[in-house]
C-alpha cells in the first residue's frame, strides 16, 4: 500500500516512527513534510499536499492512503477534507480507526500526536490499513451523496 503522510511540527517525532515502522511492514511511505522543524509552521500546505496525492494515486488506480498529524489531528482533519475525493477521520481509538474505513471508505486518517504513545498510533493505523470497506449499499448511497455536494454544491436527502 502507498500512504502518503504530512504533519506540522508537532507531529515530526510520530511521522518519522510511523515512515519507518510502516516501511518495514512492506508500505511504501511518501513523507509531504515538513522536512526540517519549525513550532512556527503551518500545517495546511503538508496536508493538502498528501491528500492531493492520495486523490491523484486512487483515481490511476494505486492503492493508496494518507495519514496527517498534528497535535490533536483536528486542523490536519480539517485541511485534508478541503480535497475533492478525500474523507479524512480522526482517529482516536480502534473503533474509530475501523470504522472510518468500514462505513465511511475514509482515504485518510488524521492522528493527533499529542493524544497518543507512538506504539499506540501504530496500532491505530495499522487497524485502519487493515479494515476493508463494506460496500454496503447505506454506506455506497451516503458516500455518493457527499460526492454529488463535492461537485455540484447540491444537497441531497
Amino acid at each position: 500500500m502507498r500512504i502518503h503522510i504530512a504533519t506540522d511540527h508537532a507531529g515530526m517525532g510520530l511521522s518519522a516512527f510511523l515512515v519507518s515502522e510502516l516501511t518495514a511492514l512492506g508500505h511504501e511511505l511518501i513523507d509531504h513534510g515538513p522536512k526540517v522543524y519549525d513550532a512556527l509552521d503551518d500545517y495546511p500546505g503538508f496536508c493538502i499536499a498528501a491528500a492531493q496525492a492520495v486523490v491523484k494515486d486512487q483515481q490511476a488506480g494505486v492503492q493508496a492512503l494518507g495519514i496527517v498529524l498534528g497535535g490533536s489531528g483536528n486542523g490536519e482533519q480539517i485541511a485534508a477534507n478541503k480535497v475533492a475525493g478525500i474523507r479524512a477521520a480522526l482517529i482516536w481509538n480502534d473503533s474509530t480507526a475501523k470504522l472510518a474505513r468500514e462505513h465511511n471508505d475514509a482515504n485518510v486518517a488524521a492522528v493527533g500526536a499529542r493524544q497518543h504513545s507512538n506504539a499506540e498510533v501504530l496500532e491505530l493505523i495499522k487497524a485502519f490499513i487493515a479494515e476493508p470497506f463494506s460496500n454496503d449499499e447505506r454506506h455506497v448511497r451516503r458516500i455518493g451523496k457527499i460526492a454529488s455536494f463535492e461537485a455540484t454544491g447540491e444537497v441531497i436527502y
